[in-house]
């Protein structure tokens, strides 16, 4: 970019003017699609959720460029129309006024250019001055090479945004020497600096160095590689879907994704290619430098802090200006085969929409809780008070679909002394790794205790989410599992169990437990002591389906554990919905 300062002032000033005023002309070719022979006959509604979003139909993966604009959630994602595998990627697009109930509109992206001729993958939305929406996304060009282009809409006054159009600048940003190109992806939502440049953050990799590359903009368009990333850590591999944003120190709600000022930390969250999971840290944005510092409570490899331990990635948050939130949307991927997918017809759930904070506590860790309009599906109700479950004890909790069901439940432990718990666990094996040794039958002093999910009446098929208190490297732990080793009799199925040590301040004794569990067919969310750990799981019982399916209360301990409190909502569906 170069030329004098008068003729730089000048096209700064017209720039995001001429964007919106001109780019009405600009018209797509035909969309491309590269056909992949995986077209299913029929869809199959066994395993299919009622109240989690996903398409009707074919494959769906990472959440991109969540808003709320003009009085409606948008939420986009990547989206195959032709088959329930990976392949075609366009950007699906749905809306909603309440983050539950969804309208489906056409793909808002769809490859037609040659910088995204393969797939239009993975990017963000940023609404820049005068509550315009643009969005940035990765075009895969050929094999070796990833760019990143924008996007924006056709008509920004009307709110469902139904029409996208490619802007004549693209791609925006292009690898430079030295940029690993086939790892170049994801971009973030923007943010505006202290010297009035916007900043995003695209992922890439050098070697096994995950790394967050730092670009700078004075107009959105024509964009600058910094001279160092915002921040990389050596052998985690690529970093996909990065994530930056701010969070107050007190309170739960959301800060705009520019905030700045010493009342607040900034997250920093990468999916990791390599382990497909992510992790997050918490630290300082320095600004003057733009350098991002985790706190030394924060492992920043991937050993640290996941928003989810289970089936949970390419997450994406983004700023609730309506609510003053900061939500969090992540993908659930499927744990069966290929070929059952095909067999299915789709593949591909999200999450439910989370709020998502900083834990005032501890300054150190992030909490989650489904978005509260998610109650409006709660219909009939079971409550179980002062429920005494002694050793061995399981306890159905009946007169509901415990297929479609919302469980949130209380444990009083009894009193405990270190004394009391005179064998150690294995101090060098991970939380997942004791959940999956150990399993929901293996008795200790305290637990395992909690619910028996998508379970058959016979008990052959269950999920079971449990809390255990054990004691790991000469301390007492309370162990968060899910453990699905015995979900369903089908044996082509990934089974694995998860599990993660649940952030515990003060003593056990006389403590309350919570847990609640979102549960919808197929799909099993837990969320530990008020959004400490959370936990998403698959299951795909042959058993325990619909009606067929059971709820219960259990403890496998030596000591009584009590459900001071439980309650038990059979949920409604939140099918796709026509917009009046």
């Amino acid at each position: 970019m170069q030329g004098s300062s008068a003729r730089w002032v000048l096209i700064h000033a017209i720039a995001l003017a001429w964007l919106w005023l001109s780019i009405s002309a600009v018209t797509r070719a035909s969309h491309v699609m590269h056909t992949v022979n995986t077209v299913s006959t029929r869809v199959e509604q066994r395993y299919r959720t009622a109240y989690h979003f996903q398409p009707q139909k074919n494959w769906m993966n990472d959440p991109n460029a969540p808003m709320f604009y003009k009085g409606f959630y948008h939420f986009f994602y990547q989206y195959n129309p032709q088959g329930a595998v990976w392949g075609n990627i366009v950007w699906g697009h749905v809306v909603s006024k309440d983050l539950i109930h969804w309208h489906s509109l056409d793909p808002a992206i769809v490859p037609s250019e040659w910088y995204d001729i393969k797939g239009c993958w993975s990017g963000s939305a940023t609404l820049l001055p005068g509550d315009k929406p643009a969005i940035l996304y990765t075009g895969w060009a050929n094999s070796s090479q990833q760019l990143q282009s924008m996007v924006v809409p056709k008509d920004a006054t009307d709110p469902l945004l139904r029409e996208w159009v490619k802007i004549p600048q693209n791609p925006l940003l292009i690898p430079e020497f030295g940029v690993n190109g086939s790892s170049f992806r994801d971009p973030t939502t923007g943010w505006l600096g202290h010297d009035g440049k916007w900043r995003i953050l695209v992922g890439n990799k050098r070697d096994r160095r995950g790394v967050a590359l730092l670009y700078k903009s004075k107009d959105f368009v024509h964009w600058v590689k910094a001279k160092h990333p915002l921040h990389s850590s050596k052998l985690t591999g690529m970093w996909e879907c990065p994530d930056f944003y701010p969070v107050p120190l007190s309170g739960n709600e959301g800060l705009d994704t520019s905030a700045t000022g010493p009342s607040l930390k900034h997250v920093l969250k990468v999916s990791l290619d390599d382990y497909k999971y992510e992790y997050y840290t918490v630290g300082t944005y320095l600004r003057d430098m733009d350098r991002y510092v985790p706190d030394n409570t924060s492992i920043d490899d991937e050993n640290g802090l996941r928003y989810d331990y289970g089936k949970f990635y390419a997450s994406k948050t983004f700023f609730d200006q309506n609510k003053q939130r900061r939500i969090l949307w992540g993908w659930i991927n499927e744990s069966d085969s290929v070929s059952d997918d095909i067999s299915k017809g789709w593949a591909g759930v999200q999450a439910i929409p989370r709020t998502i904070w900083l834990d005032s506590v501890t300054r150190s860790m992030l909490l989650q809780w489904p978005v509260s309009e998610v109650k409006a599906l709660r219909r009939k109700k079971t409550l179980k008070q002062n429920m005494d479950l002694s050793s061995g004890s399981v306890v159905e909790i009946a007169g509901i679909n415990a297929a479609q069901v919302d469980v949130e439940v209380s444990f009083d432990l009894p009193r405990l002394e270190m004394a009391e718990f005179e064998n150690e666990v294995g101090v060098n094996s991970t939380a997942e790794q004791l959940c999956s040794r150990m399993g929901s039958a293996w008795k200790t002093v305290v637990g395992p205790f909690g619910l028996l999910v998508l379970a058959s009446k016979d008990l052959n098929e269950r999920t079971a989410v449990f809390f255990q208190i054990v004691r790991y490297r000469k301390e007492l732990k309370l162990l968060m599992c899910s453990d699905q080793s015995r979900s369903s009799l089908l044996s082509d199925i990934d089974k694995t169990t998860y599990g993660t040590f649940v952030n515990h301040v003060g003593s056990f004794k006389e403590k309350s437990i919570s847990l609640r569990v979102l549960v919808d067919h197929s799909i099993v969310e837990s969320f530990g002591e008020g959004g400490k750990a959370c936990i998403t799981a698959r299951a795909y019982p042959t058993l325990a389906i619909s009606k067929d399916a059971h709820l219960y209360a259990f403890n496998n301990g030596t000591s009584t554990v009590t459900a001071s409190k439980l309650i038990a909502w059979e949920m409604a569906s939140s099918n796709d919905i026509t917009l009046r």
